[in-house]
């Protein structure tokens, strides 16, 4: 067999730059003859309560609609799109908003395919091999090729969020829980590196005409980028991917778990790159968030906020906590006025503990109060123990800590990628007809 090829396309014009990244990387060569194809855009977080840009945080549905008019083309009749996007389990609505708001409810209309909410579908356990089992979307597994278009940007946890990355949209909500878990070993990055293995053929079309460095969210910074990355083989993409963002290969670890389970190199000898040169596209995307001493994000600290220990996320915060943290934390800057706060820290996550001399300790959700709920190590301890935290028991603990945050702030998490996004306004670059259907 030759070598995997990849091919980087400037995005110019809509369905020709599409037709041409999957035509010069052969991306649907082995798509059999009447086949199930299930697509699997990135729709990381929704909400209907503010009009929300999605530049560099959702795939475009530009992109979405070009695949389609390619699978057509190939006379491909039964076409399912879905998401899990991070929502309530009980929400309805935001999903429903979303497939309306992106154009995919127009999609089905025009070319009579299936848009599901992945949550509202059957799962099964899947074995991963070594006693690792994850529950996955039936629908994609049982289809026969799966057309995978991640957004092209970086991940504040796992360095970057690409083709294999994107497949976590398709696990069940314990499953996610569990790729967060609290072992060294066996840790985020390891499952992630996993997620691609039990999928049927797939070609990954690796959206870029918006890249997001500090990602995967509306709090990263976004750019006008044009580039599309395709291939038929996930990990060459997400190979080639991570060096357009400026990232070589083996500082991402789920890239180089996934090497080692596949037995691939991390360096492109055995890839094909067709098309434009990695070095004339790519450029430096951040990914984690500044921090300093890992006690205060860096902007808070030039603040000069005291009496303060918010320690940096580390790979055990779930989705559904970090979802809520940059609000928390932005609550926490507009309370600041000015006086010192009383030695507060706040623990994340499923492995950090209490450090010594610290008054109080917020337990931030229901995995650290149940790590810390007896630790005589914590002089007051404040829990948040509800499962994603609820905004009234997250204002709560901080009046209790003596930090007044704005209730209204929290209350109205829902409003935050409005705020984040206003940076955007105004700049012609910045098109939201890439995310309608026409």
């Amino acid at each position: 067999m030759g070598k995997p090829v990849v091919s980087i396309v400037r995005y110019e014009k809509n369905q020709d730059s599409v037709r041409k990244a999957v035509e010069l990387c052969g991306g649907l060569n082995h798509l059999p003859p009447k086949a199930k194809v299930f697509i699997k855009p990135n729709i990381v977080f929704w909400t209907h309560k503010v009009s929300f840009p999605k530049w560099g945080v959702i795939t475009t549905s530009r992109t979405v609609e070009d695949m389609v008019i390619l699978l057509k083309e190939r006379g491909i009749e039964e076409i399912t799109i879905g998401e899990g996007m991070v929502v309530a389990l009980k929400d309805r609505e935001s999903p429903n908003s979303a497939f309306e708001s992106l154009g995919y409810n127009l999609l089905k209309k025009r070319y009579g395919i299936k848009v599901i909410n992945v949550h509202e579908r059957k799962f099964r356990e899947v074995d991963l091999g070594n006693g690792d089992t994850l529950h996955f979307n039936a629908d994609i597994l049982d289809s026969d090729f799966v057309v995978n278009i991640p957004v092209l940007k970086t991940h504040a946890q796992t360095v970057v969020s690409l083709g294999i990355k994107n497949l976590k949209g398709t696990i069940n909500v314990d499953s996610r829980k569990k790729c967060h878990n609290a072992d060294p070993e066996k840790n985020l990055h390891y499952w992630v590196s996993k997620l691609a293995d039990p999928m049927p053929p797939m070609l990954t079309l690796l959206d870029g005409i918006y890249t997001t460095a500090r990602g995967p969210s509306f709090d990263g910074r976004v750019r006008r980028s044009n580039i599309l990355v395709a291939s038929a083989d996930v990990f060459s993409a997400d190979l080639v991917g991570a060096m357009v963002l400026g990232h070589e290969p083996s500082e991402v670890p789920q890239l180089v778990h996934a090497a080692k389970n596949r037995n691939r190199r991390l360096d492109l000898t055995d890839v094909e790159v067709v098309g434009e040169e990695i070095g004339k596209v790519a450029s430096r995307h951040e990914s984690a968030f500044p921090y300093s001493g890992d006690t205060l994000p860096l902007p808070m600290a030039k603040m000069g906020i005291k009496g303060l220990s918010y320690r940096k996320y580390d790979l055990t915060m779930c989705t559904y906590c970090s979802g809520l943290n940059g609000v928390v934390l932005a609550a926490i800057a507009a309370a600041w006025k000015g006086q010192p706060w009383d030695d507060v820290e706040v623990l994340t996550g499923k492995a950090m503990a209490p450090s010594p001399g610290m008054k109080k300790t917020i337990l931030f959700g229901k995995c650290m109060y149940q790590k810390h709920k007896d630790n005589p190590d914590i002089q007051e301890m404040i829990p948040i123990k509800s499962c994603p935290p609820k905004p009234a028991s997250v204002i709560k603990a901080f009046h209790q800590a003596g930090i007044e945050i704005n209730p209204s702030i929290i209350e109205n998490a829902d409003m935050a990628p409005g705020f984040f996004m206003k940076r955007y306004e105004g700049k012609p670059e910045f098109e939201e007809g890439h995310f309608t259907v026409i």
